[in-house]
């Protein structure tokens, strides 16, 4: 939806002069736009070269380390998000290997 235009400038009414020209913004000064010169640099991708598919742990075997690694500590202390994170980084080191 379009916005209305407003002023920003008080309207002023004489009676006797001349119109006074329209005063604009001019285009230049800061531009947001990128110029022709600067493009972003290029990659080369080989097309002999096939992405090997990374195992990721599921959301499911994350939780349920959490929860032995909880269970483990005697059900007290620490934080679920600790537990989350050493859970989610002991899974993806095991993945990696």
């Amino acid at each position: 939806m379009a916005r209305k235009q407003v002023s920003e400038n008080p309207v002023v009414v004489s009676t006797g002069a001349a119109a006074a020209p329209v005063r604009r913004k001019s285009t230049a000064g800061k531009s947001t736009t990128k110029r022709a010169t600067e493009s972003a640099p290029t990659v080369e991708v080989s097309s002999t070269t096939t992405p090997t598919p990374v195992a990721v742990p599921t959301n499911e075997q994350i939780a349920h380390l959490a929860y032995s690694l909880w269970v483990a500590r005697g059900c007290q202390g620490g934080s679920p998000e600790e537990d989350w994170l050493c859970a989610e980084q002991q899974l993806y080191a095991a993945y990696t290997k």
